[in-house]
């Protein structure tokens, strides 16, 4: 029993004391936590070198774009083929994808040899003997007469522009064939299967590097997974990173997986402290020398030389195998890294140990089988910590774009080292663990490799295609040629011209009204005005005190809610409502006795005969009280101010906002003639020659038209530009039939019209899977405001998302890209047409002053041209194609319907006493 014992502790000791040996010995590739944390923060450094455009050419982690913009939905369907090259096999497969439910997918898969010759050879017979390979296959399964898209995965760093395109950079590992660097691959292969064009039908759609394969393979069963990473032959990782990160690709939307080449990290010396003189030795002795620097301290094609090197200088130093060395030991390649994962294995490790070092021609003692052991525990521990560094850097990025506190993702795995190394991956998953404490990472091991996420990216660029092309007939109903918009112009130059003759003005769709405003302010306008704005949900009263001389403006003015069952009750309950707010108002403000002119904005059609007279042709807006339209609407608010028998006011003006508009600008600017308002309505006005206005007598002088725009289209001239979705909107509005240019280009209706689009889209499953969730049936919910928000330039897709999550609609990255693009179609339709609409005006006013070249300033006001991102610019370009004799300038009006409508009080005062004193 003493014996047992005193052999257990004999063997302890030396255990202990050959690991102290061999630690001592290699006691640089021992790597702290601190080491480990500042090479992670070096490779978050290489990272970011390789994304930027002026730093990448000289970046030595390439951080290549793989044009693999999306992973697998679990849509995907169909047959795909998919070959894999790059490994010491070269392998062909069939893969069936079908959704039915389950995300379900079948293989057949044959590998062929890639002899030496062929990958150390002259490129094209590379190429042709995988194109012979791919024949073969084809046969053997009978797929000759099927048209069958093809994935390639090639894991060798290439550079690509589009996802089946690649420009191999250099070759890595054993390969070296000749005339294949700096051409394109997929084009090489393409050409070498025209050899077999009677019985091969293939589409190459995607060239996959085998880590982006494996990281699909993976996403296909865990939909967390954006990250894979392989420890085979080679290594190298990708992830998915925001395009706004990605300079050299155009575009900031969504996201695009990044294949980091960080094999070559360290490259450019970033990691000489770390380098040993075995990793020196044998990086000298390499296919390509001071390349992949660190890929030659992890991955399996060196951890087996590294070993051999370590114990060849051991041996010379007299600490193993008595100081004797073998031939074999001298021989390059003789240990390999199977014979480093047999030594380290739990039990049997020891005696295999003893095996593979007496195969080696060695006579070990028990005490170099425990050295051995551990030299292959501190290189391949040190490979499994450099990669778990790299690996952490990269969960961090991936956390601080998500910008969360806590990350949850999934890794997928594969490689030769990671899978058939006992310690490996249990090593590895501490350490990421370890370093990035604030991610909660699983890792999933690729079940078949490289090759099926291969078919995987086929299948999903091949849907993505599909749906893409779906998507674009949808947002090409909205796109407008440059014949259109000037077919549009035409038209409503006509129906100006109709509007302003007596014969055709009863059936005009532009109704071109006199407003009988007919002089712009001239700057000596001054005293006290009252103003009232009614045109939305909101009624202002105003004070406006003018100043002459200075031209200064002063506005007091308080807001009241106008309800619904007001706005929808009967006309004298909307009047008496009015004149209370009124009575508050001068209350509010301590002029209950004073009689003040007063200008009333009312933003509804209204024919007038007077300044001071406004029949409602036709409610718009919502509302709908009674026995108004046909009425005079300033005798119905003198009515209601005699039934409250409390104030009298002197009612100078009815005006329209649009009007108003025109004179704020006018007040500023003495070219301003026209005025638009592109917000909740869509209206336009303009001062327009008393000659060519048959409605009203004289021919003297100009009068300002409100020409009611909105109802284009309303004889069915608009009809060969009108989608499905306006019909829809049309169909489901207070008013069918009517306004309906102001329902293709007003905010009050463009949110519906997004919303009719997601919905359909939704139904082809294009969108939210497929769902189509209770708010997005609800009518109004997308408002306008949403457009501006989500068509923001400064915000990124997590915010969109989350602008659409508010929405009750949980939608993915790609679902945000495509609501975008739905936004942006719809607002630049309607910044085109009103372009087409306004370039209408210029050029009737500039060929009726004959003139070659005008200059015209336009009052704009409305939420739609203030507010949104890229209307204004928009509307703009358009009008200048439209028009290119015309100098337009556009200005922002300050508060049209309020200080717009004392001015023109102002100036019809000021009228009225030049009248009087003649």
């Amino acid at each position: 029993m003493f014996a047992v014992h005193l052999m257990a502790f004999y063997f302890t000791k030396l255990k202990e004391d050959q690991i102290k040996k061999v630690d001592r010995f290699l006691y640089h590739m021992r790597l702290s936590d601190e080491t480990l944390l500042d090479i992670m923060a070096r490779f978050q450094a290489e990272m970011q070198k390789g994304l930027g455009k002026d730093t990448n050419p000289t970046a030595s982690v390439k951080m290549l774009p793989t044009f693999v913009r999306a992973i697998p939905d679990g849509s995907e369907n169909g047959e795909f083929l998919s070959l894999d090259l790059g490994g010491s096999k070269f392998r062909v497969l069939k893969v069936q994808v079908s959704e039915e439910g389950k995300r379900n997918v079948q293989m057949e898969s044959q590998f062929y040899p890639t002899p030496n010759e062929i990958i150390r050879g002259n490129g094209t017979e590379l190429f042709e003997y995988v194109a012979d390979c791919l024949a073969d296959f084809m046969k053997t399964k009978e797929l000759m007469q099927k048209k069958l898209p093809l994935g390639l995965t090639f894991s060798f760093p290439c550079k690509q522009t589009k996802l089946d395109e690649g420009i191999l950079l250099s070759w890595t590992k054993k390969f070296k064939a000749r005339g294949v660097q700096g051409t394109d691959v997929v084009r090489s292969l393409t050409n070498a299967m025209k050899r077999h064009q009677q019985d091969l039908d293939v589409d190459i759609l995607a060239l996959v590097n085998d880590t982006v394969g494996t990281m699909m393979t993976c996403a296909y069963d865990d939909p967390y997974c954006e990250v894979g990473v392989i420890i085979g032959t080679g290594t190298n990782a990708c992830y998915m990173e925001d395009m706004s990160n990605i300079d050299l690709v155009e575009g900031d939307e969504g996201r695009m997986c990044i294949s980091t080449e960080w094999g070559a990290f360290g490259d450019d010396g970033a990691l000489e402290d770390i380098r040993t003189e075995f990793d020196r030795e044998l990086d000298l002795g390499s296919l390509n020398p001071g390349k992949q620097l660190f890929e030659k301290m992890i991955s399996g094609l060196y951890l087996g030389e590294l070993v051999r090197l370590i114990l060849l200088k051991m041996a010379k130093a007299g600490l193993l195998f008595g100081g004797e060395k073998s031939s074999a030991l001298h021989i390059k390649g003789k240990i390999e890294t199977r014979h480093v994962a047999a030594m380290e294995r739990y039990k049997e490790g020891l005696a295999n140990t003893r095996e593979i070092l007496t195969d080696l021609g060695l006579e070990p003692s028990d005490a170099d089988c425990i050295a051995v052991q551990h030299v292959c525990t501190i290189v391949s521990f040190r490979s499994a910590n450099l990669c778990a560094a790299a690996l952490a850097a990269i969960l961090t990025r991936l956390r601080e774009n998500k910008k969360l506190v806590r990350l949850r993702t999934t890794v997928g795995m594969d490689g030769t080292l990671y899978k058939i190394h006992p310690q490996y991956p249990k090593r590895l998953h501490k350490v990421v663990r370890k370093l990035v404490p604030n991610c909660d990472v699983r890792f999933l091991l690729s079940e078949s490799g490289s090759t099926k996420g291969a078919a995987m990216v086929t299948a999903v660029a091949s849907r993505v295609q599909a749906q893409r092309k779906q998507i674009d007939k949808v947002l090409a109903l909205f796109q407008l040629t440059q014949e259109q918009l000037v077919g549009i112009q035409n038209k409503m130059r006509v129906e100006f011209e109709c509007g302003l003759k007596k014969d055709t003005h009863p059936l005009a769709t532009v109704k071109m009204l006199p407003t009988y405003v007919c002089g712009m302010p001239d700057g000596t306008e001054k005293g006290k005005f009252l103003a009232l704005d009614l045109g939305g949900t909101n009624f202002r009263v105003l004070l406006v005190k003018i100043r002459s001389g200075r031209r200064s403006v002063r506005m007091y003015n308080k807001i009241f809610a106008i309800p619904l069952e007001i706005m929808q009750g009967t006309g004298e309950e909307l009047f008496d409502h009015i004149v209370q707010c009124i009575a508050d108002f001068l209350d509010y403000m301590g002029l209950k006795g004073a009689q003040l002119p007063l200008g009333f904005t009312f933003s509804f059609p209204c024919r007038q005969t007077s300044i001071d007279k406004g029949t409602l042709i036709e409610w718009t807006k919502g509302f709908k009280a009674t026995d108004c339209e046909g009425e005079d609407v300033v005798d119905m608010l003198r009515e209601a101010i005699k039934r409250r028998n409390e104030f009298d006011l002197d009612i100078v003006a009815v005006v329209n906002d649009t009007v108003g508009t025109m004179m704020t600008c006018g007040y500023e600017d003495r070219n301003c003639e026209v005025g638009l308002i592109a917000g909740t309505g869509s209206n336009m006005c303009y001062m327009e020659e008393m000659r060519n206005i048959e409605l009203v007598e004289g021919d003297e002088g100009k009068m300002c038209i409100n020409t009611e725009w909105g109802g284009f289209g309303d004889n069915g001239c608009l009809d060969d530009i009108q989608t499905q979705y306006d019909k829809e909107v049309d169909e489901g509005s207070l008013n069918p039939g009517k306004q309906r240019y102001e329902k293709m280009t007003s905010g009050m209706y463009l949110g519906e019209i997004v919303r009719q689009i997601l919905i359909d889209l939704t139904k082809q499953g294009l969108l939210f899977r497929g769902q189509i969730s209770e708010r997005l049936r609800t009518r109004g919910i997308f408002e306008t405001k949403f457009l501006s928000q989500i068509e923001s330039d400064r915000l990124a897709l997590l915010q969109v998302r989350r602008i659409l999550q508010q929405l009750g609609l949980d939608s993915t990255c790609e679902d945000s890209i495509v609501v975008k693009e739905v936004c942006g179609a719809v607002s630049r339709r309607a910044a085109q047409l009103y372009g087409a609409g306004l370039a209408a005006i210029v050029e009737k006013r500039r060929e009726d002053q004959g003139l070659e070249h005008m200059r015209i300033t336009v009052g704009v006001d409305g939420t739609l041209y203030k507010l949104h991102p890229h209307f204004s610019r928009i509307l703009q370009e358009t009008v200048k194609e439209l028009a290119p004799q015309c100098d337009v300038m556009f200005m922002l009006s300050e508060d049209g319907s309020g200080k717009g409508a004392a001015l023109i009080t102002a100036v019809a005062k000021r009228l009225q006493q030049a009248q009087r004193e003649h």
